[in-house]
């Protein structure tokens, strides 16, 4: 599975891309403890096992054996240490701008909703790269993305599925087209809005296509290929739970535009 550089890489990269399109809102101080969530997070099982095993390790079946494979799991990890370690991180956010050793742009320290959002994004960025990179790629999840395309030969072209994609594709853009069609004079606050409206619009059509991929894969009987060789409902739903949640989260946790210094007391 990748190593602390991949993990830390990619989650302070990301980080740093928010940093420089929110102007700061997404601070230093976000992205250190996504990326350390992202890395060291759902790992901190198996760390500390690595721990006890240098004093004398645990018995094989006690609870404390088995709480690293229950920790390293992109819910459980939340569950289980998300409300503690949220109470840590804004603790250490306020240390570390009390001391002036991380600047941020509001001179505020994180607070505890936002470290509990910074965490649970994290956690799922740490299985974006875990899922696809472990197991020799035989990991469960990766296994389950693949079987949901088709495999057995090349796939039958059905003109149902041909209608039905085509039909999804055409909304999709067509309303893409006609939510961010052009004004002469653009109402107050209306850009904000038309994303808004387009996100809404890219959410219903992407839960139709996966509700027709899965009838085509688990209700009908014998079972067709939704779209041709591809395997669209599993990559589908990774990206939507491994991808852009943990990015939504990350912009959920943003520092609001009307913050003021006195707002978040040191």
């Amino acid at each position: 599975m990748p190593g602390p550089g991949p993990h830390m890489m990619y989650a302070m990269g990301s980080g740093l891309a928010l940093t420089a399109v929110s102007n700061g809102r997404f601070s230093p101080h976000h992205t250190l403890t996504y990326a350390l969530n992202a890395f060291f997070g759902p790992d901190i099982g198996s760390f500390s096992e690595w721990l006890a095993s240098l004093v004398g390790g645990l018995p094989d079946d006690s609870v404390g054996s088995r709480l690293p494979d229950l920790i390293h799991h992109p819910l459980y990890y939340i569950l289980i240490l998300g409300a503690p370690l949220c109470f840590l991180y804004s603790r250490i956010s306020a240390f570390l701008l009390r001391n002036q050793l991380l600047d941020s742009v509001f001179k505020v320290p994180l607070s505890r909703k936002q470290c509990f959002l910074l965490i649970s994004a994290g956690s799922f960025t740490h299985f974006f790269l875990d899922h696809l990179f472990e197991e020799n790629g035989h990991s469960t999840t990766y296994t389950w993305i693949l079987s949901t395309g088709w495999w057995e030969g090349r796939a039958p072209i059905n003109p149902d599925a041909v209608v039905v994609i085509g039909f999804l594709c055409t909304c999709l853009f067509g309303g893409f087209f006609y939510i961010n069609r052009s004004y002469r004079v653009t109402p107050p606050n209306y850009v904000k809005k038309k994303s808004h409206r387009s996100l809404l619009l890219v959410l219903f059509i992407a839960t139709l296509y996966c509700l027709w991929c899965a009838s085509q894969i688990y209700l009908i009987n014998p079972r067709r290929p939704a779209v041709g060789e591809e395997a669209d409902l599993g990559v589908i739903l990774f990206l939507a739970v491994y991808l852009f949640l943990p990015h939504g989260l990350c912009i959920m946790s943003m520092h609001p535009k009307d913050l003021h210094t006195d707002q978040l007391p040191l």
